[in-house]
Formats: structure tokens, sequence, C-alpha cells
């Protein structure tokens, strides 16, 4: 098991959101992780990466109790993390922008190598490489942030709302190059408003609702008319 989150409890300041969540994810899943609005999806990636306050609960990833950890710590440890909104540097180039999720890295041979990895995906990064990553388009803004997480090769990345604000086309495209990323041997975790997107190339998912889970399976299962309807879904 690559990730357990066991019996989590968590939120911010005394405001709890999550309540008694368990769900686990195997090495080279693409886990869907699913709900209405509100329900505490975020959440569970926020606490995975220790920007949450956690109440009661476990995160064990590779059998080892993360959550007292520092955020730059998990990078170190194989987690990369995609927030919401991209979050780039607008101002730097791409390569710089690049450069800043490897600050970690000691040796320029690695450091080289892990942007040519990037380069391997993204290979629109390498020809704008010098362009400030403000001048970049929605889609391309969100390829830099995800290439700057995989700068630290993570075993484990996670993806807050990677369509946000991207058109029909350029999400098709992003979650190609997703799912090249997890044949290379990335385990993936999404969290992702449009259901059925997600679920097409998600091996498996979970549903939750209000801060709980409400269900677990494969994406066919989740896929279940009737289940998204009593989820207000669709």
């Amino acid at each position: 098991m690559l990730l357990q989150v066991k019996n989590l409890t968590a939120g911010y300041g005394k405001n709890e959101v999550l309540r008694d969540l368990s769900i686990s994810v195997n090495s080279a899943d693409v886990i869907a992780l699913i709900g209405p609005n509100g329900a505490g999806k975020s959440t569970v990636l926020k606490s995975i990466v220790g920007l949450t306050n956690i109440a009661r609960g476990e995160i064990l990833f590779k059998n080892r109790d993360i959550s007292g950890l520092p955020t730059h710590s998990l990078l170190e440890e194989g987690i990369g993390f995609v927030p919401q909104g991209r979050l780039i540097f607008p101002t730097l180039t791409v390569l710089e922008n690049l450069e800043m999720g490897g600050y970690l890295i000691d040796y320029k041979e690695t450091l080289d190598r892990n942007l040519e990895n990037v380069f391997k995906h993204f290979p629109v990064l390498k020809r704008k490489i010098k362009l400030q990553a403000g001048m970049l388009s929605g889609g391309e803004q969100q390829m830099l942030a995800i290439g700057r997480s995989l700068m630290m090769t993570p075993e484990l990345l996670m993806l807050d709302e990677p369509s946000l604000g991207l058109s029909p086309k350029i999400t098709t495209e992003l979650f190609e190059k997703l799912m090249e990323i997890n044949q290379s041997g990335t385990t993936l975790l999404i969290v992702e408003q449009n259901i059925r997107l997600v679920l097409r190339y998600a091996n498996k998912g979970f549903l939750l609702a209000a801060g709980e889970l409400k269900f677990a399976g494969t994406s066919e299962e989740l896929s279940d008319e009737k289940l998204m309807r009593e989820a207000y879904l669709i």
C-alpha cells in the first residue's frame, strides 16, 4: 500500500471538515476523489501535505506516519502536489519555475535529467523555456505547474481540479499527459469536478459528501447514474 489515510478527522482551526475518513491508494493507481462542492475533497489533499489541523487519525505513506512532517519534507518523501489555480510564478521564466520545483536537488546532473523528463511529457515547455510563465496559455500554465511538481520525481502526484478554467479540448490533452505520467510509474490522486472525464481515466475512486466517505469502488461502479443522482453530482 502506497498511501493510507486512517480515521482522519481534520479541518481548519476549530472547523472540522473531514470526519473519520479512511482511504487507501496502491502504487500505480489512478484515483479519482469526487463529490459535491464542500465535500472536503481538497481538504483531503491538503491534509496529506500538512496544510490542515489534524484532530485524529493517521496518514501513512509507504507504511510511515507522515502526519507530523512539515510540508517541504514531503517532497523528499516522494509526494507531489499541484494545488487548485496552478500558482506558478508568472514573472519567472518557464525554466526558472521548473528549477524552483527542483530547488532541493543538489546535483546538476540530477536536475538536468529531471528537466528532460518534464520536457519529455510536455515538449511545449521546452519550446518556451525562456518565456515568462505569465505569457503562457492556461493549459500551458497547468502543464508547467505539473512539470514543476515532477521535478522531484514523486511516487505520488496529487492534483486539485487540474481541468479548472480549461477548454474541453485542452482538458482532454492534459489528462492524456497525466496518463503518460502514470504509465511512467507515478501514482495519481486527482480531485476533479468533471466527474465523467476523471472516471474515464481513473481505475478507482472515492465519493465524499459532507466530509465523509460515502462510496469506494471502481470507476465503473462510481459511474452508476443512480449513485451520481443521490450524491447530487448530476
